[in-house]
């Protein structure tokens, strides 16, 4: 099991935990819109830290959009089987063929 699947089955776990004892709960219980707007600021911290070429802060701030995306998926009952099942489904395709597919 990798540290993504892992991750995603802890916080899996968590969606019944008691908001005042895990951090993940208390952002599951705001709902899919809060863990959005989290994944999304998280997100920019981490463009924020790449565009001034900060690699220490960069891998922090990437651990926390890994995280949050998690968290965000969770909220809305997408599992990372189904998003890694995506990525396997697009490998080995073009990237612009792939975008392409989309506009069909």
């Amino acid at each position: 099991m990798t540290t993504l699947s892992r991750l995603a089955a802890t916080i899996e776990a968590r969606k019944g935990a008691d908001p005042d004892t895990s951090w993940t709960a208390k952002l599951l219980a705001k709902g899919p819109e809060k863990c959005a707007e989290k994944f999304g600021e998280e997100a920019v911290e981490a463009i924020i830290a790449a565009a001034k070429g900060d690699r220490e802060n960069l891998t922090r701030e990437a651990a926390d959009v890994l995280y949050h995306l998690l968290v965000m998926l969770a909220a809305r009952d997408v599992t990372l089987d189904e998003v890694m099942a995506e990525l396997d489904r697009r490998e080995g395709t073009s990237g612009l063929a792939e975008k392409a597919s989309r506009n069909t």
